[in-house]
């Protein structure tokens, strides 16, 4: 199988460049999704446009079990500060999370499992908007399974470039390994006044340290220590002038975790931290918006990848996966049947090390080969067994 990847690199490069000078973001992926579609049509899978909005649902073979492979295709609204002859083409847009890179891949998979003799079906889905999502709160891997792309499917696999390894690794890990996200927003009402008289005031700011307070005590000492999480204030915006004391304070942050009912015990004590600024004479408004489902990688696909990477790659080049509570839309496939991502080493030799969503990302190209050999081989290997 590596040996059969090894044979199309200068294709996979080709892609990745292509898709990498013409990065495209959110639901806007048009190009891509029509050059992907083209592709897999040429190569003889049955083909679904406009999934999920512009998602691409391809299929290839028939009876028998149906492994699906999943690729994100959007970009980043991050201006490109490399120095490369496939740099960004589309000022203020950049592939700098490697997506172009997975769709290249699964690209190549897709070429090589199309002249294999299948014991049963491939389906591919290229995704739009993994990064954010759209006016309704729903990202891509929402949209299309919500319109059914994995529906039947007995298995699901991906991966994500991992620019801090080697290129000829991989990184497994099974169970909690990446992060369920929420968003909440809350403004918290006082009473405004003159600055030079607070003592006629109900202070916003008093409220909100005390919120503060609160909320960054919830990990600390109401949530098991055992089970990771993380609450985070990204925005706090209030006031006007500097001898008012305004009437309200508004904030936005970020919920995480690896467990529903950690989820909902979240939700329970961050109500009871903003529910403080009332027993001090203010009100408040809390809004709680569920982004995306915990990224818990099965036990059983798991191990299949494992074995992959260490009969393609060697038994030293499969380490396991460090998880993070960063989110990933990539569970929303696993609501109906068992899947997993791993992590490809993508790391640049010589070069400071950049990571994922930095303007000067970049990657290893040696890496496409290997990343394509393992999700062939792990979609064969599901269809054998």
């Amino acid at each position: 199988m590596l040996k059969q990847a090894h044979a199309i690199s200068e294709e996979l490069i080709e892609w990745r460049r292509d898709f990498h000078m013409h990065p495209e973001t959110g639901f806007d992926v048009f190009r891509t999704a029509g050059i992907v579609a083209d592709e897999l049509e040429k190569m003889g899978y049955r083909v679904k446009r406009g999934v999920g909005k512009t998602g691409v649902v391809a299929e290839i073979g028939d009876g028998g079990k149906v492994v699906a492979i999943r690729a994100d295709m959007d970009a980043l609204p991050i201006f490109e500060q490399n120095e490369t002859d496939y740099v960004s083409k589309n000022e203020g847009k950049m592939h700098a999370c490697g997506h172009d890179s997975h769709t290249a891949m699964a690209l190549g998979a897709a070429r090589i499992l199309a002249q294999e003799k299948l014991n049963g079906r491939v389906r591919f889905l290229f995704q739009p908007c993994e990064e954010t999502a759209d006016d309704e709160g729903k990202s891509g891997a929402q949209r299309m399974f919500a319109e059914g792309a994995v529906d039947g499917v007995d298995y699901v696999i991906a991966q994500h470039v991992d620019p801090t390894s080697p290129v000829g690794t991989i990184a497994m890990s099974e169970g909690p390994s990446g992060g369920g996200v929420e968003t909440w927003s809350a403004t918290i009402i006082g009473k405004g006044g003159h600055g030079a008289y607070p003592h006629t005031t109900v202070d916003p700011y008093v409220l909100l340290a005390h919120v503060i307070i609160a909320i960054n005590s919830i990990v600390s000492r109401r949530l098991d220590p055992f089970e990771p999480s993380a609450i985070s204030i990204g925005v706090i915006n209030g006031g006007f002038a500097e001898n008012v004391i305004p009437d309200r304070v508004t904030m936005k942050g970020t919920i995480r975790f690896t467990s529903l009912e950690v989820q909902k015990q979240i939700r329970e004590e961050l109500k009871r931290a903003f529910e403080i600024v009332k027993a001090l004479g203010g009100d408040y408004e809390l809004n709680i918006v569920f982004g995306g489902m915990p990224l818990i990688n099965d036990k059983h696909v798991s191990e299949v990848i494992r074995n992959v990477g260490r009969d393609l790659l060697g038994e030293g080049n499969v380490h396991e996966m460090h998880k993070s509570l960063g989110a990933e839309d990539f569970p929303e496939f696993l609501k109906n049947a068992p899947g997993a991502m791993y992590t490809l080493g993508t790391k640049i030799e010589g070069r400071e090390v950049y990571e994922l969503h930095h303007p000067k990302f970049d990657l290893d190209e040696r890496a496409l080969p290997v990343g394509t050999a393992v999700l062939a081989e792990t979609a064969l290997r599901f269809l054998k067994s």
